[in-house]
């Protein structure tokens, strides 16, 4: 059996569930090709305001780094866990997942996507029951799938993965005010829950990855990053599962979201951004000093917390109905190694061994006063010192703090 591709491709806007056309996909000749709807130019608002202006005529790209799509609508499909789900069950159904071209991944997204985005026609096979979920039972599922087995729970996980990114399996929760009731959270939620997203370990993590990635959560909020409410989940083996809030959805408003690698059609497995260009870009997107110094600040953490796998994607903008941008909060903190052990960002083009002297300059670059510059990395100093205490109160294994805390500046 082989699998007939869809040609055509309807984008559009959901800020608060009332549908904004914005424009068409369509394939031929191996190529991508999309135009704007004229009603949604009159509109003014900017989704991808570097590389898909917003102007009459069609607008078609090089196939890389995105296989031909703009990189918007790239940022709406899953990568690593949630690509290997998705081709898993191609494979399950007897077909080959080259090919399913970009447009029928995106059919696949539907409305149910991270950002505010939604395709049509939308093949997302949408189930909207309200089921409680059980994090230990899902942690093992994804562990099976990791082995190659289970392919029995393979549309349950891609149901709860959406279109997340990253290597690690993760699952879209609804999370009730009172903390006491997980559901599946991939649509629209009930009332008294939040949207949140939770983590599972892959196959390269330790048991207590969770921890340490909740444990820096917390310095980074000591040190003035920007971050949503997070939870580490208790589970019955390891130091347990790490969760956040999300940042694109408040209640069931939806946000317009874009990552710097989109938005700079920068490939994010070939590192090449240096964060003078993210602070560039912050400057551009926000016209916003305040959102510079935040951008600035994650730079900091990332740096002197030895968080080197701080790529194009982990960096993202969230617009609102008006058009209005700001750098999202921060996510996927954590200890961890980039190419060949440097940091995915480097810091005025150094990767290997970023000091206090390159942060100095990247602040001054930013155009922020001195003070606030020693100000900032005293701050996050001082929060990078709790390291030790909060890692033992939180599960880390002895040799993860003693490693983790011999890389810390």
């Amino acid at each position: 059996m082989k699998y007939a591709s869809i040609n055509e491709l309807k984008v559009g806007l959901n800020f608060d569930g009332d549908i904004i056309p914005v424009g068409r996909l369509a394939l031929r000749d191996y190529r991508i090709y999309f135009e704007y709807d004229q009603n949604f130019i009159g509109r003014g608002l900017e989704i991808s305001p570097l590389k898909l202006p917003l102007e009459a005529g069609l607008q078609v790209f090089d196939y890389r780094p995105f296989e031909g799509l703009p990189g918007v609508f790239n940022d709406s499909l899953p990568d690593g866990w949630g690509r290997l789900l998705f081709d898993r069950y191609v494979r399950s159904l007897h077909l080959l997942p080259q090919e399913f071209t970009p447009l029928d991944r995106l059919t696949h997204i539907g409305s149910t996507g991270l950002g505010a985005l939604v395709y049509e026609p939308d093949h997302s096979e949408v189930n909207k029951q309200i089921e409680e979920i059980n994090l230990d039972l899902l942690s093992q599922q994804t562990q099976e799938i990791l082995d190659g087995d289970a392919e029995d729970v393979l549309k349950v996980l891609i149901n709860l993965n959406g279109s997340s990114a990253g290597a690690r399996p993760k699952a879209l929760i609804g999370f009730n005010k009172v903390m006491n009731r997980i559901i599946s959270g991939k649509h629209n939620l009930p009332e008294n829950y939040e949207h949140w997203i939770v983590k599972f370990a892959n196959s390269s993590d330790g048991v207590d990855a969770g921890a340490i990635e909740y444990v820096y959560a917390l310095m980074a909020k000591e040190a003035g990053v920007e971050m949503m409410p997070v939870n580490l989940f208790e589970a019955s083996k390891g130091a347990g599962y790490f969760a956040t809030k999300r940042f694109d959805r408040i209640g069931n408003q939806r946000f317009h979201m874009h990552t710097a690698s989109g938005l700079l059609h920068s490939d994010f497995r070939a590192p090449s951004l240096d964060y003078v260009d993210l602070i560039t870009l912050t400057g551009i997107l926000t016209k916003d000093i305040r959102e510079v110094e935040k951008m600035y600040r994650l730079a900091v953490f990332n740096v002197l917390s030895h968080n080197r796998d701080d790529h194009s994607k982990n960096f993202s903008f969230l617009m609102d109905a008006e058009g209005i941008w700001k750098l999202s909060p921060a996510y996927d903190l954590t200890f961890s190694s980039g190419p060949r052990g440097q940091q995915s960002t480097m810091v005025m083009g150094e990767g290997q061994f970023p000091t206090i002297d390159h942060l100095v300059k990247l602040g001054i670059e930013a155009h922020l006063k001195r003070d606030k510059i020693d100000a900032v990395i005293q701050q996050t100093k001082n929060a990078l010192n709790q390291w030790e205490i909060l890692a033992t109160n939180h599960g880390v294994t002895k040799a993860n703090i003693k490693l983790i805390k011999s890389r810390i500046c």
